[in-house]
């Protein structure tokens, strides 16, 4: 049985990690030429496409994609809690669940998508590599309005770092 919960938790997360990501480069404009991002849109495209004939954007915001991303963290919740045994758990109760899950999955795709901007301008500043690029975009939003606080100092740029470590106190918070 904790075989089964396993594969289930496992695909389910990465669903839900696939259309928090779409959500994420809709929000920052990333290139969807990239192979990554189409890899993604393309994974999220069977309910995202149906979904936005019923439900227009607002402004900015893809309301299908959201709508999304809180039906996949939902079926992820109450399948993980269904097969712990848990049923019938109240709306509010599995409201918080997803809202904290999601929380923490966007803090975790950020630290992962620092860590990797991080080290791709070590490993290979100004290459192109797929992806690195994405991940430059996804992190630039995020790093901007701390660069402003604390600039560079000679050509090392602490912001990545100061980031991090906010991402990290935040995940302690939810821990």
């Amino acid at each position: 049985m904790e075989a089964v919960r396993y594969v289930i938790d496992t695909l389910l997360w990465l669903l839900t990690l696939a259309f928090l990501l779409r959500l994420l480069f809709q929000w920052v404009r990333v290139d969807f030429r990239d192979p990554i991002a189409d890899a993604v849109v393309r994974v999220t495209n069977w309910l995202v496409l149906p979904l936005r004939r019923a439900l227009p954007p607002v402004a900015r915001v893809d309301t299908a994609t959201v709508v999304a991303t809180l039906l996949a963290a939902t079926v992820h919740a109450a399948a993980l809690l269904a097969l712990a045994g848990v049923g019938g758990a109240p709306w509010a109760a599995l409201a918080a669940i997803v809202v904290r899950g999601l929380t923490e999955m966007l803090l975790r795709v950020y630290l992962f998508a620092l860590l990797l901007y991080a080290l791709a301008s070590f490993v290979a500043p100004g290459g192109y590599a797929p992806g690195t690029r994405l991940v430059a975009q996804l992190c630039e939003p995020v790093l901007r309005p701390v660069r402003r606080v604390i600039p560079p100092i000679g050509r090392i740029d602490f912001s990545v770092l100061w980031v991090s470590i906010l991402i990290g106190a935040l995940l302690a918070l939810l821990g």
